[in-house]
């Protein structure tokens, strides 16, 4: 149906779970691309927002130096030239993913530019044979993430949009972990089980036992760095999260097309480097709901319970909430609840539309 928006009528009640052209921010390609034109935008803008202008670009430093292959080949050799020159010593990782493939596949590692000679050989053949080459991403490779007992892990956090003219963001308060199943090593490039967190690529590992810790809650993880590093530290690290969802909204809020019928839950990864710095790796429409433990299921359920409880189908909230069961509003603000308490959700769904009652009830009397 979202391939379809132009030609079908929505009645009022109608709702669908995609924008138009949200793409724009789910293909690999076009993310990097958007961001790269919002920093130059911002840039070259003579808005009043001088700190801005002035910081945009260690605002939008949470996306790793990517080129678009086939069509910026020649831009990222001479990137991969440059690099290998300035590392002389260490030859830097780069990484190579399929822009309309999920869970991990066609992804893979390399330090030289012969080991992909083999895929630029198979893209040549196909346009001789007026086949189209499948798109890809390269990125400079993150190579000193932040390890939990020796393993790399990334975080799935789920942000749902309601509006995207004027901005209408929500963060949902919990989340999962995800690690390899093998410690962590650049020994090993080509080992997609020590690089790639997905669940469909670990499960496939021979030793694979989804009872052994695969996945944290996030509140797991905020408890953690809490501890290891602080409160403060593990604040802020979180708070340059939500700046990560703010401003990558901000990139494509005028390619995506605004509707007030639509709405779109996003699954974020996001990881960590043992800086603190944030990296976002993508951005999933349609995240799956697959589960693979008990504790999971009940997370997604609650996720889409509560998507549900947004979107707000019934017209029983008033607007002006700023959190509703474990998703909070996004705002200018960057106040973050990521990894916090949830436990509490029922108890609040229950005091939001017992308050947004109360409201109506007052504003219908103040009315007659």
């Amino acid at each position: 149906m979202h391939e379809r928006f132009d030609t079908i009528y929505f009645e009022e009640h109608m709702r669908v779970n995609h924008f138009p052209r949200f793409y724009e921010l789910t293909r690999k390609n076009l993310l990097a691309k958007n961001l790269k034109r919002f920093i130059k935008l911002k840039k070259s803008s003579k808005s009043q927002d001088v700190e801005l202008r002035d910081q945009i670009d260690q605002i939008m430093s949470f996306f790793p130096t990517t080129y678009d292959l086939p069509d910026q080949w020649h831009m990222f050799v001479e990137e991969f030239k440059k690099e290998r020159n300035h590392n002389r010593a260490d030859k830097p990782i780069w990484i190579m993913k399929p822009v309309s493939k999920s869970q991990g596949r066609g992804i893979f590692l390399f330090r030289d530019l012969k080991d992909i000679q083999d895929w630029k050989r198979d893209g040549k053949e196909k346009k001789e044979n007026a086949e189209e080459a499948e798109t890809y991403i390269v990125q400079r490779y993150i190579e000193q993430p932040l390890l939990i007992g020796g393993k790399k892990f990334d975080m799935r956090i789920y942000v749902l949009v309601t509006s995207y003219v004027p901005l209408r963001a929500w963060v949902y308060r919990e989340g999962f972990v995800r690690f390899s199943g093998t410690r962590y090593s650049l020994d090993q490039i080509e080992d997609t089980f020590v690089h790639l967190t997905n669940v469909a690529i670990q499960k496939t590992a021979p030793d694979y036992n989804p009872d052994r810790g695969a996945k944290w809650p996030l509140m797991n993880l905020r408890r953690y760095m809490e501890t290891s590093r602080g409160i403060q530290v593990s604040n802020a690290a979180f708070r340059r999260i939500n700046e990560m969802f703010w401003y990558s909204l901000l990139a494509v809020q005028d390619k995506v097309i605004n509707d007030k019928h639509c709405f779109e839950l996003y699954g974020y990864d996001v990881l960590f480097d043992e800086s603190l710095n944030v990296w976002l790796i993508e951005v999933n429409a349609s995240p799956s709901f697959a589960h693979s433990s008990e504790d999971d299921k009940s997370l997604k359920l609650r996720v889409l319970d509560d998507t549900f409880n947004v979107v707000d189908m019934e017209k029983k909230l008033t607007g002006a909430e700023t959190r509703i069961g474990g998703f909070d509003l996004l705002t200018e603000t960057l106040e973050c609840y990521l990894g916090c308490d949830n436990s509490d959700r029922e108890i609040q769904l229950r005091r939001v539309y017992r308050e947004a009652e109360s409201r109506k009830e007052r504003e219908l009397n103040e009315q007659e």
